[in-house]
């Protein structure tokens, strides 16, 4: 599967309990086809003390996504866009099927 979706570019939930947040891509498992969005999707974890963390407790964390959920932001429209390849000055580049601008 091609990832059209990378860590750094601001996405939006399409699907799932979260639909239509918006967030930053922190990381992204290219072989569960996941990633993580910042401030979405978040789930609490039991931590068991220790170093870092003496007290323990319940924390909130972000859980992946599938990137079939996902869709990026265009720039400059603010809007979802489809994001398709080419080669454009002998250099193979991403850019927005919406706007038709390098990503």
């Amino acid at each position: 599967m091609k990832l059209r979706i990378k860590t750094g570019d601001t996405v939006r939930i399409v699907a799932g309990d979260h639909k239509g947040t918006e967030g930053k891509v922190v990381t992204v498992d290219r072989e569960k086809n996941k990633a993580i969005v910042e401030g979405a999707n978040l789930v609490s974890k039991h931590e068991k003390p220790s170093a870092q963390n003496p007290q323990g407790g319940i924390v909130k964390k972000e859980a992946p996504i599938h990137l079939s959920n996902l869709s990026l932001i265009d720039s400059k429209s603010g809007e979802t866009t489809r994001v398709g390849y080419e080669v454009r000055d002998g250099k193979k580049v991403r850019f927005s099927k919406k706007s038709n601008e390098v990503i």
